[in-house]
């Protein structure tokens, strides 16, 4: 069902963003709505593309690293996530509700299984979503894996200060002394209950901080929509970290466990500082079988040279063997 010629383009370059054969907003309960998008080949591989954060929505660029000859690239954006409705919103919003929704997706779309891909939060959804639902899982690829324990959080938020302290200085100094040593609850507390000035100083410093440990060059600060997302993302992320994402690091490695006998590939950046590498290292250890290719050079940016290269590494591969071996080599 696969129509040719497949993998065409230089395997170091992204494919074309072409526009979406489907779209729609899908009622999930709770007066949630989502987002979706389909594109590619109707007739190809189902692919569920998982965006990251939590709530930073999709991007038609996330699905660039698919052939739209080979693939049926599916993307939506999570509850309360870009064009989802209702913007920004916590209430029945939280991982296990995520996981419904992948499934009422899938069950709209009429796919029987689909390839799940997901990038940093993306890759951690995904894991958990692919062990409970493994009949339906064709396999599984993992850039950035993010495994929400209290490492993960504390390296984030307090840690990587010491590798660049003076951009954590940017980023800390918007908060009052004293809860510098513990800053994600005061964000939350912020995004939940400041004003609307506040929310935009906070969402602005955390977006700086952000690109900066991405290994991301500086950028101009989003101004009128893009702002108003910004903040609205933060919003939702500081809502999920607070709460370790409902799962905690223990919970992650186990679903990762448990894709063992499926086709799994860890995609990262070796110098990731983000989400670091020793993630996917911990997560390969307990999923006999799985691989990891490294994207050498490359931090968290999914767009880094290395990381096209190894993304599309792993996906060609799949799309003719629906395996990820040839791809891999010695690198496990």
């Amino acid at each position: 069902m696969i129509a040719k010629p497949c993998n065409a383009k230089s395997a170091d370059s992204l494919f074309s963003q072409e526009q979406p054969f489907d779209a729609g907003l899908l009622p999930v309960g709770d007066g949630h709505r989502l987002a979706y998008t389909q594109r590619g080949n109707p007739q190809g591989i189902p692919v569920i593309v998982l965006h990251g954060g939590p709530g930073s929505g999709s991007s038609p660029l996330q699905a660039s690293f698919f052939d739209p000859a080979c693939y049926r690239v599916i993307q939506f954006d999570q509850r309360g996530s870009g064009l989802s409705e209702p913007s920004g919103e916590t209430q029945h919003n939280r991982t296990e509700l995520l996981l419904g929704d992948i499934e009422t997706l899938r069950h709209h779309l009429g796919i029987t299984r689909w390839l799940v891909v997901g990038g940093s939060w993306g890759a951690t959804l995904g894991a958990v979503y692919a062990a409970n639902n493994r009949a339906n899982v064709t396999g599984v690829l993992f850039r950035g894996l993010f495994l929400t324990g209290e490492d993960d959080i504390q390296w984030f938020f307090k840690d990587a200060a010491a590798d660049y302290p003076e951009a954590w200085l940017t980023f800390s100094r918007i908060a009052p002394q004293e809860t510098r040593d513990n800053l994600l609850p005061w964000l939350y507390i912020v995004f939940n209950q400041g004003t609307d000035r506040i929310k935009t100083e906070a969402a602005t410093a955390w977006f700086g901080w952000e690109r900066v440990i991405s290994g991301l060059p500086p950028t101009s600060v989003p101004e009128g929509d893009a702002l108003h997302s910004l903040v609205q993302r933060y919003r939702l992320q500081s809502h999920y970290l607070l709460h370790r994402c409902w799962l905690g690091e223990s919970a992650v490695l186990q679903s990762c466990a448990n894709l063992s006998g499926l086709p799994v590939l860890f995609v990262h950046g070796d110098r990731d500082k983000v989400c670091r590498p020793q993630n996917s290292i911990k997560a390969n250890a307990v999923c006999p079988g799985s691989l990891i290719k490294w994207a050498w050079g490359a931090g968290h940016d999914p767009f880094h040279p290395a990381m096209i290269s190894a993304m599309r590494a792993g996906l060609d591969r799949f799309s003719e063997f629906g395996d990820f071996e040839i791809s891999i080599g010695s690198e496990n």
